[in-house]
């Protein structure tokens, strides 16, 4: 939680500061209300002098408007540091999410990436607005109401010296056995996140395979899992509060005993012993609020843990140092192969068996190279390695004559294009999504490239043309028309290399010959008109 305050917090600083200030004024108020309550019992009450009761009356209605106006400038303080670091952590989160390589975003888990970005940011966020409001009021208000009233009585002061250890050890036993079950939640959560997405990206497959029931009965049982654990925690802290406001209750009834006592022989009066129960529930009260406040800042502290694990990710994968490569020339190209593997291995983390192992290839310039294979085989994998999206443990990947680990990735990824086996779009427009590789790209290159992949024609069928409307995933397209225009996708900002990885498994026969004839008119025409020639490689 501390390195989060130090990363996020240093622009909300003057808030942070702020607002336990105004909280401060607040207590200050709160601790002088009951020596103002045991005047106007002593002066007023006692002594049946109205104007007394209605002077503190006046004086207690004002302190509770000031008091109530610096409440409310902390409570802004409050928000505005709460949902400004919440903000700032998503981005940066979401951010350096988008930095990390395959192999990063293997090891996470989208689902566990999802609930940290929304769950786990919302308990720091949480923490964080407690923090401001209430870190400084409960423990500075314990301590004031306790050193107030042993300055009342000494005598009386002994019951706080007993009931306040007591309460500690209550909260201690509480905490000690809580704390575990926190970090449970939160992997659970995890769990929970990751059989919703199974379940609703694959609704489909789920009731083609009447799989409903089996879905559900999976969802129940990780839902009851996680509840049992919450109920767990909740039944162990639960026992704070009954036990501590029993505690707080039988110090009140000793005050009382004792301080009535003491009235009656006149050591005491009755304004003060009234002023010393009001310091006496102030004080524990306080310390149910810290223990309270504890709990959600044991939560924080978990999720805290889990955001820094992504944020102190360092990405495998990065350009940093790398210059531009200088692409061939038309004129000079036959000694630059397009594609060079030598001796290229890649293993799904250490000790594993290699998926690509000691592969070694070449393609020339405008050529095609087919990878034909299994399922499971590492077809997916070796293609992946041109584009960078992963780093060959043994040997090298060469494009364009440079190893790829000395490319800069924009430039790398731009020169090679790559449509993946799961044709993905996101929501917005046809032309959003056609135009992610060159934002700049005319409506002429954009339908130069539907031409390319086959769709132009349910394109121009649309009324909107290149702003019909994508749904979430493209579910309102075929998965033939998905693919088609992934593959319009990479063909849009004129790459060097297309890698298709099994992208055209939705198309007919038809289609796909269409598909492959345009790719290969579109290499030989940039070589005619003095460019470089499309090299493809097509995973089947």
């Amino acid at each position: 939680m501390i390195e989060l305050l130090r990363r996020f917090g240093g622009k909300f600083r003057r808030y942070m500061v702020i607002g336990p200030a105004c909280k401060l004024i607040e207590v200050i108020f709160d601790l002088l209300t009951p020596l103002v309550i045991a005047q106007m019992i002593d002066k007023g009450i006692g002594a049946h002098d109205v104007n007394a009761v209605i002077h503190y009356g006046m004086v207690l209605a004002a302190m509770a408007v000031i008091g109530i106006s610096f409440t409310l400038v902390c409570q802004k303080m409050a928000a505005l540091t709460s949902q400004g670091m919440g903000t700032d952590i998503r981005g940066a989160l979401y951010q350096h999410i988008n930095k990390l390589s395959y192999a990063e975003l293997d090891r996470f888990g989208t689902p566990s990436l999802i609930t940290r970005i929304t769950n786990d940011v919302n308990q720091v966020q949480l923490a964080v607005a407690l923090g401001v409001r209430m870190l400084i009021r409960w423990p500075f208000l314990a301590v004031g109401s306790m050193c107030a009233a042993l300055a009342i009585d000494l005598k009386l002061g002994m019951i706080f010296l007993i009931c306040t250890p007591a309460i500690g050890l209550v909260f201690w036993f509480v905490m000690a056995r809580c704390i575990p079950y926190y970090k449970q939640l939160q992997a659970k959560l995890d769990r929970i996140a990751l059989i919703c997405r199974e379940g609703l990206s694959g609704a489909r497959v789920v009731r083609a395979f009447v799989r409903e029931d089996h879905e559900r009965e999976r969802f129940a049982q990780a839902a009851d899992d996680q509840a049992n654990t919450a109920i767990a925690v909740g039944k162990l802290s639960s026992i704070l509060n009954p036990v501590t406001f029993l505690v707080m209750n039988l110090g009140v009834c000793a005050i009382l005993w004792v301080g009535g006592i003491q009235v009656n022989v006149g050591e005491l009066t009755q304004g003060q012993v009234m002023a010393f129960v009001n310091y006496m529930t102030q004080t524990l009260t306080s310390i149910v609020y810290v223990a309270n406040l504890v709990v959600v800042f044991t939560k924080a502290s978990a999720s805290a843990s889990r955001l820094n694990e992504v944020l102190n990710c360092v990405p495998s994968i990065t350009d940093e140092g790398n210059q531009p490569v200088a692409l061939p020339k038309p004129g000079n190209v036959a000694p630059v192969p397009a594609l060079s593997l030598s001796h290229a291995s890649f293993s799904f983390g250490a000790g594993a068996a290699n998926a690509v192992n000691d592969v070694t290839l070449e393609l020339p310039l405008g050529k095609t190279l087919g990878i034909i294979g299994g399922t499971g085989s590492g077809k997916s994998t070796l293609v992946s390695l041109i584009p960078r999206l992963y780093d060959a443990g043994t040997g090298s990947v060469s494009v364009m004559g440079a190893d790829v680990r000395t490319w800069l990735l924009d430039q790398l990824r731009h020169v090679v294009a790559t449509v993946p086996q799961r044709a993905s779009l996101v929501s917005g427009t046809i032309r959003s999504n056609l135009t992610w590789r060159d934002e700049a790209a005319t409506d002429e290159e954009l339908w130069a490239a539907l031409d390319m992949a086959q769709a132009s024609e349910f394109v121009r069928n649309k009324p909107q043309g290149l702003d019909a409307p994508v749904e979430a995933g493209g579910k309102n397209f075929s998965g033939g028309q998905r693919q088609r225009l992934t593959i319009a996708r990479a063909l849009v900002g004129s790459p060097q290399v297309l890698i298709m990885d099994d992208s055209a498994s939705a198309l007919d026969f038809k289609t796909d010959a269409a598909l492959r004839h345009a790719i290969r008119e579109r290499s030989v025409r940039g070589a005619a008109e003095g460019g470089l020639p499309l090299t493809t490689v097509i995973v089947s």
